[in-house]
């Protein structure tokens, strides 16, 4: 496809979303997101990228984060009237990247605000809007969607269990989907000693379940005494996970490593045998498919693709939990290989072809 400027403007992608790293060590924020900006880059070069971050960081501003515009706008406070504003200013702002750039179409993360601002101003002004289902924003009770009323070819679910609860609960399915991925380029090459048994990674918060993390260790500890565990994160569930470990004596057994950057994260991986993934509900969780990559197993308890994938187990209560990480932590011959599910790359392609921008 002719990718060259119609105008002589610059072709331009505009990405709507409620945050964005304030700079390039801020490699935990949105993990996922930072990654798949990057693939476009890297697979784009004559595509200009700029994100319009609604929320985060808490700054208004603009700055470069890795040769890609980022617009701030400091729009977290939870008043309406709060949101408001900051919608008309991303107007305002669009308004302006519009007669300086040839636009190619918006792009928001989330059903939410960013797709609200995002539908009608494309639609008022003839671009191609799409927005990406990542996750809770297909649950009930999502108060944007009435506001929105998204058409089916609008949306795009990051995996088949996203398209499905959206249906189920909004009476539409998104027309297309496209999944997160990795980018193998992020990780340490060869092998490294696998001296973490069970690792957890992500937000330490209610969703995650990390009180039942620490459960399934407390089990297998009965077997295997000398188990080893960490969770790498950060949330309002510390100080209750903090007691939970020392309630049941396991401060040898499960470590709370805190935060961690992306590139560690990753790291932290290639030495763990199992990544148990204890969330109520994930879309398609980006740290399960990195997971893979890196060599571990993973048990959760959400199918997002309704298919087999090699090394990842399927489980339905917490004693079939236990039983499935023995089993690997038992067996000798467990496999260690990378799992390669999707990569970012493909992800980058897939999107920029819904509006018809190819290579």
């Amino acid at each position: 496809m002719n990718n060259k400027p119609l105008t002589g403007k610059p072709r331009t992608l505009v990405i709507l979303t409620p945050g964005f790293p304030s700079n390039e060590e801020d490699t935990a924020c949105l993990p996922a997101q930072q990654v798949f900006v990057r693939a476009l880059g890297r697979n784009y070069p004559d595509l200009r990228v700029i994100l319009l971050s609604f929320e985060y960081p808490r700054r208004k501003d603009a700055y470069y984060w890795f040769n890609n515009k980022v617009i701030s706008f400091n729009g977290w406070k939870k008043s309406w009237k709060d949101k408001l504003l900051t919608g008309v200013s991303v107007y305002k702002t669009l308004n302006t990247l519009k007669k300086e750039n040839e636009v190619v179409g918006l792009l928001s993360f989330w059903v939410g605000g960013c797709a609200l601002v995002g539908k009608y101003y494309a639609k008022w002004n003839s671009l191609k809007h799409f927005t990406w289902i990542l996750g809770q924003d297909a649950r009930k009770g999502n108060r944007f969607i009435p506001l929105i009323r998204p058409a089916g070819r609008e949306l795009v679910a990051m995996s088949n269990f996203l398209a499905d609860e959206f249906e189920r609960n909004y009476k539409t399915r998104p027309l297309h989907i496209i999944p997160n991925g990795v980018d193998p380029s992020l990780y340490v090459p060869g092998d490294r000693p696998r001296d973490i048994d069970v690792l957890g990674v992500g937000s330490l918060i209610p969703l995650k379940q990390y009180d039942l993390f620490i459960d399934v260790i407390h089990e297998l500890s009965r077997t295997l005494p000398g188990i080893c565990s960490m969770i790498c994160g950060k949330g309002p569930e510390e100080g209750r996970l903090h007691s939970a470990i020392q309630r049941l004596d396991l401060q040898s057994n499960v470590v709370l490593a805190g935060e961690h950057s992306h590139r560690e994260a990753l790291g932290t991986m290639q030495r763990a045998k199992i990544l148990l993934h204890t969330s109520s509900y994930e879309g398609y969780s980006t740290v399960c498919l990195e997971a893979l990559y890196a060599g571990a197993h993973v048990i959760s308890f959400c199918d997002p693709i309704g298919s087999e994938v090699k090394n990842w187990h399927i489980v339905h209560s917490k004693e079939e939990m236990v039983r499935c990480a023995l089993g690997i932590l038992q067996d000798p011959h467990t496999d260690h290989s990378s799992v390669r599910v999707h990569t970012m790359d493909d992800s980058a392609k897939e999107i920029m072809a819904l509006y018809d921008y190819g290579m």
